[in-house]
């Protein structure tokens, strides 16, 4: 096995809760974000994603027993405009975390990602898994033709899901779709005129018209509005990858070759003091 299969394989050492059973997790204690804004208009859209996530308590913690919310305004802030790649990647992952976390708590510290080179795809696949290139976690797909799907992979569980949009929704000129569902609801926006839109607008070095430059914002903004009316299974599709290899699927010239270890959640697990107020003699301080 080769070298990322023997780093996943130290990690998955320390398996993470099992919500309700060996943790107990309180959700939904801090209302989502879903306040409409000019940058975010979508997350008060019926099914805008909303992400439920714990933290630990600061650098070297423990886990918090809460979760805070993650919303399609998070990302927008995080990666800089609300470009529909961003929200697509995170509709994307919202449907594999179905099935990597089946309780609706998304353990970041658990977690890799794969996506495209598209900085609006690798955006949201580093914002919703803590996945980061200097820990060897965020990785872009050797197949390019995997482009605008993302892949995460659960350690703990040793769990790997590939999530991409399903056809009819995909509006990338000349690149497939990976796997083979397709909506059965009708978009607002025809795809082909987006297609045809976008290969003169998006063209390296062409020369579009300020017309076709706004009216493209304008359909990317309808078209990501229209899908999110409707259940996000609708329009996006995952499948679980059997005997998953992470150096199958990356590219190994887009990767470090020596990545850090991750040590800042290392004691999310640590036992605690044996009461709220310690004894003396269990008070310890560094010499």
């Amino acid at each position: 096995m080769g070298l990322w299969g023997t780093w996943s394989a130290a990690i998955a050492d320390e398996p993470t809760f099992e919500q309700g059973r060996t943790m107990f997790i309180e959700t939904g204690v801090e209302a989502p974000d879903r306040e409409p804004t000019w940058y975010a208009s979508m997350v008060a859209q019926p099914h805008a994603p909303v992400f439920e996530m714990p933290a630990t308590r600061g650098t070297q913690g423990r886990y918090y027993p809460y979760t805070y919310p993650v919303t399609l305004k998070d990302l927008v802030r995080f990666h800089g405009h609300d470009c529909e790649g961003t929200t697509h990647a995170a509709n994307a992952a919202w449907v594999a975390f179905q099935t990597l976390f089946p309780d609706g708590i998304i353990d970041r510290s658990v977690l890799r990602g794969i996506s495209g080179t598209s900085p609006c795809w690798s955006d949201a696949v580093a914002y919703l898994t803590g996945a980061r290139l200097q820990y060897g976690t965020l990785g872009f797909f050797r197949d390019t033709r995997y482009s605008h799907a993302i892949l995460l992979y659960r350690e703990d569980t040793d769990t790997a899901v590939l999530a991409t949009w399903k056809q009819g929704i995909n509006n990338i000129p000349g690149e497939p779709v990976m796997l083979p569902g397709k909506i059965d609801w009708e978009p607002t926006v025809s795809m082909e005129k987006v297609n045809a839109l976008k290969a003169v607008v998006k063209q390296a070095g062409g020369n579009p018209t300020p017309y076709q430059v706004d009216l493209m914002r304008h359909y990317q903004w309808q078209h990501i509005n229209d899908i999110l009316e409707h259940p996000l299974e609708q329009s996006y599709q995952a499948k679980v990858i059997e005997d998953f290899q992470w150096e199958e699927w990356v590219d190994p010239e887009k990767t470090i070759a020596e990545p850090h270890v991750r040590g800042d959640t290392r004691l999310k697990n640590y036992p605690y003091r044996s009461r709220p107020v310690v004894p003396e003699d269990e008070v310890e301080m560094p010499e």
